[in-house]
């Protein structure tokens, strides 16, 4: 069979052969690390979605830069927890959904795929509705008009899934490249107190049970189930290694390509929590809601920052909501063993969406809520993904090692403990140490 030229390869399939033979040498360039560069940068835009413009907006502005510290928390631990995702998908060629299929019982299994599906809704709703806000305010557009506009470009965009992963990579890696430039441009116009934010970037402190409320949502909204499921989904057929040398070379790039990725996406959560507190804490701490940052932004810093504010708000609920749709895929497909077409799967998932508007429902407050309940479903792939990693049976030589067991489980313990507070709070429950809100 003729091979097929260069020149007439698809983009995913010049990058294959391109990583075949950068591992066939065994000498990776600097030049060709940037061909394992992928999976990381599209899980990473779950953790800049409008869930987190949310949750950042209201910690900067009812906070300041106290609750800094759980931001960086929140990205260490989903360092840890997307690079054991990916490691499960390149050790076993397997996502974490079709091995829990495997190694749990149908009932278990049943109860999983539902509470992931929620997530999955959830995680949705944030997104779609935060690219509508975005698109609303931007080109004075009503909301619902704004909904169907991100729905028409969230579809449009899931259509190159087709071609392969090269393009929807770089799609995805373009609209992060996006918000972070917005940032960028946001630190510079905003008056940061810079040597503030770096004392409670290390120093933990929770003034009331508002704030725990905040950082239980800023870890729902930065640890996400969804991104976990689906980074060992985008590992898992990505690179056909072909020894175990090749396999420890893709970890290794998989390892740095994840630190890399959410680095970037902790320092843009970061920026979000440094801007709301440096533009509204003193004088408008009152400011909880998108719409209303917005608003405020303009007489503040002007309409630069403003307009940078809203641009990076559309790129990630439009580039997020793409993801967010992939992985819903993914997670049935690996849970229950069947797809559903993808304009069915869109529809599906943005129902909430619509249904939040038609009832008039503040769309500040459904963002807010969708990242408690992520915070909620976490544990589930978290404890799944411990559980799988450490088993030598699964991983073989690949399991962690006591150290990271030891951080993975703590890191676990945490969210689980901070899951439980809130839900003592949701019920007026006391907290010792605690003062109320």
């Amino acid at each position: 069979m003729a091979e097929i030229s260069p020149e007439r390869q698809t983009l995913t399939e010049r990058t294959n052969t391109a990583i075949e033979s950068a591992l066939a040498s065994g000498r990776l360039r600097p030049k060709s690390a940037l061909l394992f560069v992928g999976p990381a940068m599209i899980a990473a835009i779950a953790y800049v979605d409008p869930g987190n413009y949310a949750t950042n907006i209201q910690a900067g502005a009812g906070y300041g830069y106290t609750l800094l510290w759980v931001v960086l928390f929140a990205n260490l631990i989903a360092m840890l927890f997307q690079a054991l995702s990916a490691k499960l998908g390149i050790v076993t060629g397997r996502n974490l959904a079709e091995v829990c299929r495997d190694e749990f019982s149908k009932p278990v299994v049943i109860i999983l795929w539902i509470v992931s599906e929620i997530a999955a809704m959830a995680t949705d709703l944030a997104e779609f509705l935060g690219g509508a806000i975005g698109l609303a305010l931007l080109f004075k557009m009503p909301l619902m008009a704004g909904m169907g506009v991100t729905a028409i470009v969230t579809y449009g965009i899931l259509l190159f899934e087709r071609r392969g992963f090269r393009p929807m990579e770089l799609i995805i890696g373009a609209m992060i490249g996006v918000i972070g430039l917005c940032y960028i441009v946001e630190l510079f116009i905003a008056p940061v107190a810079w040597g503030e934010a770096a004392a409670h970037m290390v120093r933990p402190e929770l003034p009331d049970a508002a704030a725990l409320a905040i950082a239980v949502g800023i870890i729902g909204a930065t640890v996400m189930p969804h991104a976990v499921y689906l980074h060992s989904g985008l590992t898992q057929h990505r690179v056909a290694v072909k020894t175990e040398a090749e396999r420890r070379r893709v970890l290794k790039f998989s390892n740095i390509e994840v630190v890399a990725a959410l680095a970037v996406a902790g320092v843009v959560n970061m920026a979000m929590v440094m801007m709301a507190a440096s533009a509204f804490h003193n004088g408008h701490s009152e400011v909880a809601e998108i719409e209303t940052a917005y608003h405020t932004l303009t007489p503040l810093l002007g309409g630069a920052a403003a307009a940078a504010f809203l641009v990076s708000l559309i790129a990630s609920g439009i580039s997020s909501s793409v993801v967010g749709t992939m992985a819903g895929q993914m997670i049935m497909q690996g849970f229950v063993g069947f797809r559903i077409p993808i304009w069915l799967r869109r529809l599906i998932t943005m129902a909430p969406a619509f249904v939040v508007v038609a009832l008039g429902i503040n769309a500040t407050q459904a963002l807010i809520v969708s990242q408690i309940i992520l915070s909620i479903a976490l544990p589930v792939p978290m404890i799944s993904l411990v559980l799988f990693t450490r088993n030598r049976r699964i991983m073989g030589e690949y399991a962690n090692g006591r150290l990271i067991g030891t951080l993975a489980i703590l890191g676990s313990i945490a969210v689980l403990g901070l899951n439980c507070v809130l839900l003592a709070q949701t019920f007026d429950v006391p907290i010792p140490g605690l003062a109320a809100g």
